[in-house]
């Protein structure tokens, strides 16, 4: 499956871009996913020493599938393929890696 597959596949499941409030629905949606998956590596660190190893991959899976159809939806609310997404961001990263900046700070390094 490609990026651009899924976005469509997660598209089929999503609310009309004109329904009332949707861009503010699906942003608040995926704080609130992220804010899970947070959550969860907390309580590892909270109730699990910080052993990671510990953490249900098939949990992490499904909260990271949340994120990701928030992050498609959105994508396609500006009317951006996931695809050229992801491809914009890894570019920019291999950009950044090359200058020697990739640890740094500042979205323009």
């Amino acid at each position: 499956m490609t990026m651009d597959d899924y976005q469509r596949a997660a598209l089929r499941t999503a609310a009309p871009r004109d329904k009332h409030n949707e861009l503010f629905h699906l942003l608040l949606g995926l704080v609130g996913e992220t804010g899970e998956i947070a959550e969860k590596a907390k309580k590892i660190v909270r109730d699990k020493g910080s052993d990671f190893s510990q953490w249900d991959t098939e949990d992490v899976k499904k909260e990271l599938g949340d994120t990701l159809w928030y992050v498609a939806v959105i994508a396609d609310y500006f009317d951006l393929a996931l695809e050229d997404v992801a491809k914009h961001n890894i570019a920019k990263l291999a950009d950044r890696q090359k200058r020697g900046v990739i640890g740094g700070s500042g979205d323009e390094r």
